[in-house]
Parts: C-alpha cells; sequence; structure tokens
C-alpha cells in the first residue's frame, strides 16, 4: 500500500532498561502516528515482556524486513531482531547478553537507514557497562554510527536539541585533559560545518552559528587562557571564509540567552548538556551530525531504577521521533532512497 508518511526505525535500546517501554509509547503516540510510519527494531519477546509489565495495550505485528510493514491497521510493526536470552533478563540488570542486544538493534536500525529501508532512526538509550561486558567498543552514538555508516568519527558529532535550541558538541565522552587537547583549529571547524549542514537540511535555509569559548569568560582577552585567541578565532575565520556565519567566541555561561542564532557550538561535553539537562529536563533529542543519516537519540538514561514499572516518560522519545519526521520533510520526501 504507498505511503507518504516517513518511516522511523525505533532501535528499542538496553533491553533491561526503560528502552522498550518509552518506543512503545512513542511508538503508539497519536502524534507521532499522525507524523510519521514507526518500526520498532527489537525481539519482540523483548517487546512483549516490557508491553505486558507496564501494562501498554499492544497488537504487535512482527516482520522479517522493513518491506512488509502494513500500517493500514493500526498495529505497531516490530521489526524481528533476534536475541531471545534478552527477553528473559531481569529489569535493571547489567549484562553481556542485554549489551550484545541493544547494540544489534541499534545497527540492524542504522543498516535499513543506509539502505534506504527508513528514513530516520531514533535510538532509546544504551547501557555503557553492559555493551562493556559484552566487549563491544562503545563510547556514545556517534562515533557507532560513523563506525556503522564508514564515515570518518573525527568528522562525527552530538547536537542536542530541545525546542527552538540546538547545541552542538566539537568533544563528547572524553576526560576533560583528553578533550582539551582535541580542542584544536580543524576540529571547531569542523564541528561548525557540521552544524551549519545538519541546520540546513533540517530546513534552516541561513543557518546563525554561536560558538562558545573554552575558558572562562571566553578567555578574557588572554588573561583565562589563549585558545580562543590561537584556536577558536583562526577556526571561525576559516569557515567564515566559507560562506558561513558565526559569532564569538562567547562565554559559555551567557551565550545560551543570545537570541538569533540557529545553533550553539560549545567546546565541551558538560559546557552543552548542563544546560540542556537544566533546561529541558528528559525532552532533549541527541542528534548524530556529520553522517549520511539522519539519526536521533534520546538525552537521558536508560532508567534502570524504574524499568518495567510503567512509570518512563516518553517525551524526550516523542520530541526526538516528531524531530526527526519534520527533519525528513525538509529534506525532501525519502532523502535515503536511492
Amino acid at each position: 500500500m504507498p505511503h507518504d508518511k516517513a518511516k522511523i526505525a525505533l532501535p528499542t535500546g538496553d533491553p533491561a532498561g526503560i528502552g522498550p517501554e518509552i518506543c512503545l509509547k512513542a511508538a503508539l503516540d497519536p502524534a507521532v502516528r499522525a507524523a510519521c510510519d514507526p518500526i520498532v527494531v527489537s525481539d519482540p519477546g523483548v517487546v512483549a515482556r516490557h508491553a505486558k509489565a507496564c501494562g501498554i495495550a499492544l497488537d504487535m505485528r512482527p516482520i522479517a524486513r522493513i518491506a512488509d510493514a502494513d500500517f493500514s491497521d493500526g498495529r505497531l510493526n516490530v521489526l524481528d531482531c533476534a536475541q531471545p536470552e534478552a527477553a528473559s533478563l531481569p529489569f535493571g540488570a547489567t549484562s553481556p547478553v542485554s549489551g550484545h542486544a541493544s547494540i544489534a538493534f541499534v545497527g540492524t536500525a542504522v543498516k535499513a537507514a543506509l539502505a534506504g529501508e527508513v528514513d530516520a532512526v531514533v535510538a532509546a538509550p544504551q547501557h555503557e557497562t553492559s555493551i562493556a561486558q559484552a566487549g563491544i567498543p562503545f563510547d556514545g552514538h556517534p562515533s557507532f554510527v560513523a563506525r556503522q555508516t564508514g564515515t570518518d568519527e573525527s568528522g562525527v558529532y552530538m547536537m542536542l536539541c530541545f525546542g527552538d535550541t540546538r547545541i552542538a558538541h566539537c568533544t563528547l565522552h572524553r576526560s576533560v585533559r583528553e578533550a582539551i587537547a582535541l580542542i584544536t583549529r580543524e576540529n571547531v571547524a569542523r564541528t561548525i560545518r557540521a552544524t551549519d549542514t545538519t541546520l540546513r537540511r533540517m530546513g534552516v535555509a541561513a543557518p546563525k552559528i554561536a560558538v562558545s569559548g573554552l575558558n572562562p569568560h571566553a578567555g578574557e582577552g588572554g588573561q583565562f587562557g589563549r585558545e580562543e585567541i590561537e584556536i577558536i578565532r583562526p577556526a571561525m575565520d576559516t569557515v567564515a571564509a566559507e560562506g558561513l556565519s558565526v559569532a564569538g567566541p562567547f562565554g559559555a555561561d551567557t551565550m545560551f540567552h543570545m537570541p538569533g542564532f540557529d545553533a550553539f557550538v560549545v567546546m565541551l561535553h558538560d559546557q552543552g548538556h548542563i544546560a540542556t539537562k537544566l533546561l529541558a529536563q528528559n525532552a532533549a533529542a541527541a542528534l548524530t551530525i556529520g553522517t549520511p543519516i539522519l539519526f536521533a537519540s534520546v538525552a537521558h538514561g536508560t532508567g534502570h531504577d524504574i524499568a518495567g514499572q510503567g512509570v518512563a516518560n516518553p517525551a524526550a522519545m516523542i520530541e526526538a521521533v516528531m524531530r526527526m519526521s519534520k527533519a525528513t520533510i525538509a529534506a525532501g520526501a525519502r532523502p535515503n532512497a536511492a
């Protein structure tokens, strides 16, 4: 049956956490269903177990491939990514089985996006301890998606989004010492370029980007550090010469109050994440930018302490799905299709 809506894959993340619950709640939300066609990517046993524990009424259609999805009758399409051992895991437990399953789910969704079978991916949260126990390298979705799509990891970044605010990060899950070493002219320039490209892909015709400093007060003219003078400003000058609209560097503690910008670029994880979690709490989407697919995840954890109780808030998942749905519209129908 022909369908004009974007197809969005929802891999359920850590099977011992709240990921399956918030994916179900998002996929069954009337506003989400009006905006797009969600396809949950998981083991059907995991989905059924969480639905039963959380009191979610579920009419599920397991499918072997995306092409088998049918949106005509209201049933929930679940792409069968068989991980049978994960269906019996205790809620809230860390386990290599859980880590392996969660990576299998998101990897399957990314492959579907690369093949043009879905228009975007919105991933539930991962549990990094379980993934480490499974022996799988993982330091966040951006680097994982880079490897899965054959993209140079050095050009892939995270952009946190809530409301009209978008915050891209030059560095992410690194120690502060390591992160500072990664603040180079090349890396700052790449982050700004990736931010500009993503904004245009999301329908912003002429993006205006504000850039933070690294040091207090953006270095205060060199009094508190020279990275702004020797690294960040030259990187901004480079991209400005390419036609990008950038301003700064500004102090990261005051920058987010400034009007008129489509996105903010920060140097360190906490410069963006603290502001986001204070202002948006559990309603922010984390976009992976710089890869050939549209990929987002939620900017919160796996909620092991409340898994299986039916109380997890799906607001961030719904926000991310709706944002990706709008992005596919801005980019044109089925942007990944050959």
